[in-house]
C-alpha cells in the first residue's frame, strides 16, 4: 500500500497563480499527487490527514546560494570547509565531500521552512569547485542530495584579490586571466581527449582541475559567478560568452545601477545577502530594494542569505524586507521558492505546489514573509519533519 499524507483546507500560495485558493493537496510517495478543491473521500481513506484549515500552504522555500553545512554552527574558523586557500585554482573540489548534515544550523533551516539549499565552495578563490543541491533532513548527505553538481564556482571582485594577493591574485585583471587561462586550457585538453578515442597512450595526462571543468565548457554545468560590482558583473558576462558557457551571477549588489542591462543579458540573478553593514567598498550599494528593481527591469529574481553570512533560517525574513522596500509581495515569495529552484536549475523538483512536483511543503499561521507568522508544519519528501509544539 502506498504511503499516502492529506493536507487538508489550507489556503494554498503555490509559487505559480499569483492568488491563493483554497485546496487539500493529496502527497503520495513523496510526491504531489493532486491538488484540488475537495479530495474524494473514498481515494484517501487509507491517508493520515494533516488539518490545515485556517493555515496557509506553501512550497519549501529554495536558497539559491549559502554555505549551509560546510561552515559549523559556534564552531568559528574550526570546523569549517568552505575556503580552500592554499591554491586560488580549485575547480577540482566538490562541496558534497565537506557537507555535514549533523551542523545544528540545519536543523535551524530547516524549522524555519528552508527545505532545499544550495551549498559550495566560499568566494577566497578564483575557481572554489561544485556548488550541491540537497534537502535539510537526513543523517547522511548522499540520500539528501536533488543535484550533485549544481555549478561551478567563480569569484571576481575583492575576494580573491585579498585572499592571494601575497601570492599570485593581486588585481581582477589577474582575476578574469586565470578563468579565461583555465577555460581555454580545458577547451584544448577536451579536443586532445576526443582526438585520442579510445587510444589511451594518446590522451593528454589526466588533469583533476581540467576534468571538473570540462562540464563547464560543454555546457552542462553553469558559472555560479561572485559578482557585486557592476564591473565585476559585466566581466563575468563577457567571459561567459566568449567561452560560450552557462552563467548564474550571485549577490549581484549594484544590480539597480545596471538593471536594463541585466534584463536584456537575460542570465539568472540571486541578489544578497542584504542584511547588516556594507564591510567592503565593493557593497556599497547593497539595499534591500535590489531585488525589486532587478524584478521591475525584467530579470529573473532570487533571494539570497548567503548563510552564515545572515543565519539561513531568516531567508523568508529577507523577503520580507525586499517587500518592505518596494518589492512586490508575490515576486518576493517566488524568489524564495520557483525562483531560486530555477537559479540553481531543480525546478522540476522543488520551488512550486505542482502535480508530480517533491511534497516539500512550508504551512504557516499566516504570511512567512511578516516576522510574526509562527511556522506550524515543514514537509520534506512527504514526510513531516517538524510540527510547532502545542
Amino acid at each position: 500500500m502506498r504511503e499516502q499524507l492529506v493536507i487538508r483546507h489550507g489556503l494554498v500560495h503555490d509559487a505559480v497563480h499569483r492568488n491563493p485558493y483554497m485546496a487539500d493537496i493529496l502527497v503520495e510517495e513523496g510526491k504531489i499527487k493532486k491538488i484540488l478543491p475537495k479530495l474524494e473521500e473514498d481515494t484517501i481513506k487509507n491517508a493520515k490527514i494533516l488539518d490545515a484549515a485556517g493555515l496557509w500552504v506553501f512550497p519549501g522555500f529554495v536558497e539559491a546560494h549559502c554555505h549551509l553545512g560546510l561552515d559549523g554552527y559556534g564552531i568559528g574558523f574550526e570546523g569549517a570547509d568552505y575556503n580552500e586557500v592554499t591554491d586560488s585554482l580549485t575547480p577540482q573540489l566538490s562541496a558534497v565531500d565537506g557537507l555535514n548534515p549533523q551542523d545544528e544550523s540545519i536543523r535551524l533551516a530547516m524549522e524555519a521552512g528552508v527545505t532545499c539549499v544550495a551549498a559550495g565552495p566560499g568566494s577566497s578563490n578564483v575557481l572554489g569547485g561544485t556548488f550541491t543541491v540537497y534537502k535539510t533532513v537526513g543523517k547522511r548527505i548522499d540520500d539528501m542530495i536533488v543535484k550533485e553538481r549544481a555549478a561551478m564556482k567563480c569569484a571576481f571582485g575583492e575576494n580573491p584579490k585579498v585572499c592571494y594577493k601575497e601570492k599570485d591574485n593581486y588585481s581582477r585583471m589577474s582575476t578574469a586571466s586565470k578563468i579565461r587561462i583555465m577555460l581555454m586550457r580545458t577547451r584544448e585538453y577536451l579536443a586532445k581527449q576526443e582526438a585520442a578515442g579510445e587510444d589511451i597512450w594518446k590522451r593528454p595526462p589526466y588533469d583533476p582541475k581540467l576534468e571538473a571543468l570540462i562540464p563547464v565548457i560543454q555546457g552542462k554545468l553553469p558559472l555560479k559567478a561572485h559578482v557585486h560590482q557592476a564591473n565585476d558583473i559585466y566581466t563575468a558576462i563577457r567571459i561567459a560568452k566568449e567561452f560560450q558557457v552557462g552563467l548564474a551571477l550571485d549577490h549581484c549588489t549594484d544590480g539597480s545601477l545596471i538593471a536594463d542591462d541585466l534584463a536584456k543579458e537575460g542570465y539568472s540573478v540571486a541578489v544578497g545577502p542584504s542584511l547588516g553593514h556594507a564591510t567592503k567598498f565593493e557593497l556599497k550599494n547593497k539595499s534591500f530594494a535590489t531585488p525589486g528593481d532587478l524584478v521591475q527591469a525584467g530579470c529573473q529574481v532570487s533571494i539570497i542569505t548567503d548563510s552564515p553570512v545572515i543565519p539561513q533560517q531568516y531567508l523568508a525574513l529577507c523577503a520580507g524586507l525586499a517587500v518592505k522596500s518596494g518589492m512586490d509581495e508575490f515576486d518576493a515569495l517566488k524568489a524564495i521558492t520557483i525562483q531560486a529552484a530555477r537559479h540553481i536549475g531543480v525546478q522540476d523538483r522543488v520551488g512550486s505546489l505542482e502535480v508530480g512536483k517533491d511534497a516539500d511543503l512550508v504551512i504557516a499561521s499566516g504570511n512567512p514573509l511578516v516576522s510574526d507568522t509562527k511556522i506550524q508544519f515543514v514537509i520534506i519528501d512527504g514526510k513531516v519533519t517538524y510540527s510547532v509544539k502545542k
